[in-house]
């Protein structure tokens, strides 16, 4: 298969060489630096510099591929995505944009197109253990839990951004829907701080953000619902400040008679504060916690760096869900036209168990526990 990868960043460049090794790859960024280090891990794959955001050249662009795997910026995400379907092109998509991707449905229908849609490891993972179990049990409530760590804490902020940071900033800004009786409910990014214990990592703060996304509208029957992410303890105290300081608005500012928008020096402080340096040790810890029939049912996940391949643990857990699906697409196991977020891709056990052990075969292990409460 010839397959078009849009997005050479540290998962983009995860993502190209894994599907490298079954297919032909095609890699287009914007940014000469992540092209050439595509370049130099595997020559075979090709390379090219193109403006992403230059949506009318795409029809010429992905006219010979296949597949199409999108993985640009959040900001970009949707308009990306949206001019990938109306070239009538098969897609994986990890953009993980704002807008709502059901949006595109029909288009994708009309187009005759199956896109797989916030494909990463949360959301995606996640989705797909959530939609295997809606098929066998009755669920009343999920808890998601998730945070991509350095594992080197360094003060003051203890985090390091394994992608841009203005998606970070826009994680830690943007509202968070939950799930609470059946009702959606709007809460503040970082609200509700609550501790978590894991075995090999310690104690860590979990806190709220928007990351249940098309949870809310295709399982709306699961009446609780929280997603949250996972910091070392102090960070949030340290955003809360910033973010209330005015750090983060797009509103300009006077300074010295120059317009300034405090967002983008936040920005360009932070991307060199969170840096994460190519062969920097990190790790991904996750829990998905599943409640219903008298029984809690468990998932968790702890990935670190992989010194022999040198990819970061955020990129093998997202990049690795990524191209599963588009492997599960090229196999013919799931070809539904329209978008399908992974929750109704993973409620068909043989799609479930093969992005499982497509993981596992990459040393991605997810564990599972059950547990019977009366």
């Amino acid at each position: 298969m010839k397959i078009a990868v849009l997005g050479a960043g540290m998962v983009g460049n995860a993502i190209a060489l894994d599907l490298a090794s079954r297919h032909h790859v095609s890699a287009f960024d914007v940014s000469e630096i992540n092209l050439d280090r595509l370049n130099k891990r595997n020559p075979r794959i090709e390379t090219l510099k193109a403006d992403l955001k230059n949506y009318e050249s795409y029809p010429e662009l992905l006219s010979s591929f296949d597949f199409v795997v999108t993985a640009v910026p959040g900001f970009m995400g949707y308009k990306t995505l949206g001019a990938v379907i109306n070239c009538g092109k098969n897609i994986v998509d990890i953009s993980f944009f704002p807008e709502d991707v059901l949006q595109l449905d029909k288009l994708a229908k009309e187009k005759g197109v199956t896109v797989i849609t916030d494909c990463g490891v949360a959301p995606g993972m996640s989705n797909f253990i959530i939609g295997r179990y809606n098929e066998e049990m009755k669920i009343d409530a999920i808890e998601i839990y998730v945070g991509g760590l350095p594992k080197v804490r360094k003060k003051p902020f203890q985090y390091k951004a394994p992608f841009s940071p203005a998606d970070v900033i826009e994680e830690y800004t943007r509202p968070a829907r939950l799930m609470e009786n059946g009702f959606i409910v709007t809460k503040p990014a970082l609200s509700e701080v609550e501790w978590i214990q894991f075995d090999e990592v310690g104690t860590l703060e979990a806190f709220n953000t928007d990351g249940l996304r098309s949870l809310l509208y295709t399982m709306p029957h699961i009446k609780n619902q929280k997603e949250k992410t996972m910091r070392y303890p102090g960070h949030v105290d340290i955003i809360i400040s910033l973010k209330e300081s005015g750090f983060f608005s797009e509103k300009t500012i006077d300074v010295n008679g120059a317009k300034v928008s405090p967002l983008k020096i936040t920005s360009q402080i932070l991307f060199n504060e969170w840096k994460l340096g190519l062969e920097e040790e990190e790790l991904t810890v996750m829990k998905v916690i599943l409640h219903g029939e008298n029984k809690k049912i468990e998932w968790s996940l702890l990935d670190y760096y992989d010194k022999e391949t040198k990819i970061s643990s955020m990129a093998r857990t997202t990049g690795y869900t990524c191209t599963a699906a588009v492997n599960l697409m090229a196999q013919n196991l799931f070809n539904a036209k329209g978008v399908f977020p992974p929750e109704l891709v993973g409620k068909y056990k043989p799609c479930f168990d093969f992005v499982l052990n497509y993981l596992k075969e990459r040393k991605v292990n997810w564990v599972s526990k059950s547990d019977i409460n009366f």
